[in-house]
């Protein structure tokens, strides 16, 4: 129902800083909501931050106090601010979106974007 296109992963040392993007192929503002997921090799995919439609900004807890998560309805983006990286926060970050159209309920996600931090 939407199409998602990820970027800004990249390769920085420890204590540095990300911010990754996510492009919906349209508008967000309706959308129920949209998080942030990452697999590690060999680990599940884990839920890094989400804003659930009506809900209040939820974080793991690794992550708090170090990620925000935004998004700005007029570009269809959504945004994760990556802070004070440790260099187990290397993963494939991926964007979600739950969209509905009628009674079926949709899982988007986009195609990942690498992010590796060095010691």
């Amino acid at each position: 129902q939407v199409q998602l296109v990820e970027s800004g992963g990249g390769l920085v040392q420890a204590g540095g800083s990300l911010r990754l993007s996510c492009v919906a192929s349209r508008s967000i503002f309706s959308i129920n909501a949209m998080g942030w997921y990452r697999q590690a090799p060999g680990k599940q995919r884990e839920l890094v931050a989400i804003m659930p439609g009506g809900g209040r900004t939820m974080y793991a807890d690794s992550v708090k106090g170090r990620f925000t998560i935004s998004r700005d309805n007029a570009k269809n983006t959504m945004y994760l601010q990556m802070n004070s990286l440790k260099p187990e926060d290397t993963a494939v970050y991926y964007c979600n979106a739950k969209t509905q159209t009628g009674l079926s309920q949709y899982d988007n996600w986009g195609q990942g974007t690498q992010v590796t931090v060095s010691s």
